[in-house]
């Protein structure tokens, strides 16, 4: 269908695939170096303890069934297939638990996308022609300046239409790193790009207990990798797909976008530096609200036994996405829901890996304390507009009668409320704690804090693709 409509911003595409294909290490700022290095710590840890898990087992069967040559690692699996499908893989490892990192604007966890499909690639290389650490930070940021606009410029409204933003506006995450890591030259990018937005998928109705939303994220990852390898051989894609206005991506997606988003201080402003860490294996929207009871509960020293109600002030977007009945569905539907969040944080003072087993999600002591819980959307909250929409306002009543309330802004591991570098690294040792060894654990983290420095990553791959132990059940 034509159209005399014209573009929604004129060239977007194009300048994002030439800033894409033109970027180099030394222009990256050192404080987007830093933190792409810890996003980079933060995914691997993710992508060796998704290895474990029985939904990323399935889709490696189902990867490791296809016979391909064995170029690439699946991380923690002990084992080669093909990149593409150990984008699938590590892509659906590295979202396999709600510990990846997120950008708040565009709700894209960049870091199991980007780092699966850069790694992937790096291993593809001849070798005599290894990929350094230089060019695996900077692809990786390709992916994350990219992409991350592409989701803002698509706005809350995707997410409120029911995509899943990671398997959407992530496949442009997966293209760029793909395509600078590849080499392509800017037309070459922009057809990358082109089809990226023809293979966005991904439903939200998969957070309500599926494994398929684990999958949505090794979806991106392979579809954008897919993309770059076939634009590197001249095949097209369509080259205004971000910005045309009818069948483009914003205008298909978003309702409204805000186009603008895409290039705005493109170069300049950094994306990447948007991006925070989950101290919690639940999903992002719901960490302030546990951030805030943990501090209510510790304040007054009380227990779970002491609460007869904890009623929660949310954002519309988080109690859409995370308020609804808790029914034990399964670990996804459990990781996703507010109220057993809320749960676990008042009987244990964590929501962390050992809260999310399956033994646990039909625990007497937590559905006991859900049916005590409300939620509703805070008007206060609710004016102050999408900036704050992971903001929460949490009100206790306790057995002896009396009544505490805190408002929390910004959940720790955000931009705005950090973790430290250190904390970060912590968490990294923790979520592998239980599948690899301390020794490895510090390997790991040694070689990522001076990757930059390394001409060829094939002693950091050994140490990524040694098979991993599994969790106690």
């Amino acid at each position: 269908m034509s159209t005399d409509q014209p573009p929604l911003i004129a060239h977007a595409t194009r300048d994002l695939a030439q800033f894409g294909a033109a970027l180099h290490f030394e222009q990256i700022p050192q404080a987007v170096v830093e933190r792409i290095k810890l996003s980079l710590l933060d995914s691997l840890g993710c992508c060796l303890y998704g290895a474990s898990l029985p939904w990323t087992r399935k889709v490696a069967q189902l990867a490791q069934a296809e016979g391909a040559q064995p170029v690439a690692s699946l991380i923690g699996l002990g084992t080669k297939t093909s990149p593409a499908l150990a984008a699938l893989v590590n892509g659906t490892s590295g979202h396999a638990f709600e510990l990846d990192d997120i950008h708040k604007e565009s709700i894209i966890h960049a870091g199991s996308i980007a780092t699966p499909v850069a790694l992937a690639l790096a291993q593809a290389r001849p070798s005599h022609q290894p990929i350094s650490g230089k060019a695996l930070l900077t692809a990786m940021v390709a992916g994350y300046e990219i992409g991350h606009r592409v989701g803002n410029a698509a706005t809350m409204s995707l997410f409120f239409r029911g995509f899943h933003p990671q398997g959407t506006s992530g496949t442009f995450v997966a293209a760029a790193t793909a395509a600078h890591a590849l080499q392509l030259t800017p037309l070459q990018f922009q057809h990358a790009l082109g089809m990226a937005g023809s293979q966005a998928c991904g439903l939200m109705a998969a957070q309500e207990g599926a494994m398929v939303k684990r999958f949505h994220s090794g979806r991106a990852a392979q579809s954008g990798l897919y993309a770059a390898q076939l634009a590197a051989q001249d095949f097209t894609g369509i080259l205004d797909a971000l910005e045309a206005p009818y069948g483009g991506y914003l205008s298909t997606y978003g309702d409204p976008p805000n186009p603008q988003r895409l290039t705005a201080g493109l170069g300049e402003t950094w994306e990447t530096l948007n991006v925070g860490y989950k101290p919690h294996a639940s999903v992002t929207s719901i960490h302030s609200a546990l951030d805030a009871l943990a501090e209510l509960m510790q304040t007054h020293h009380l227990t779970a036994r002491d609460l007869t109600h904890i009623e929660i002030g949310l954002s519309p977007m988080t109690h859409v996405h995370c308020a609804w009945p808790y029914k034990a569905q399964g670990v996804t539907a459990a990781q996703m829901n507010l109220y057993y969040g809320m749960a676990v944080i008042a009987i244990d003072g964590v929501a962390f890996t050992e809260q999310f087993r399956e033994s646990r999600l039909r625990d007497p002591m937590v559905l006991d304390l859900i049916s005590r819980m409300s939620a509703h959307v805070d008007p206060e909250i609710k004016a102050m507009g999408a900036p704050f929409r992971h903001a929460s306002r949490v009100t206790i009543r306790t057995q002896h009668g009396q009544q505490h309330s805190l408002r929390q802004l910004h959940r720790r591991g955000s931009p705005e409320n950090p973790l430290a570098p250190a904390a970060v690294i912590d968490k990294f040792r923790n979520v592998v704690a239980p599948v690899i060894s301390a020794a490895r654990s510090e390997q790991i983290i040694a070689m990522v804090d001076h990757v930059e420095t390394l001409s060829d990553l094939s002693p950091l791959m050994l140490l990524l693709q040694e098979t991993v132990n599994l969790p106690a059940a």
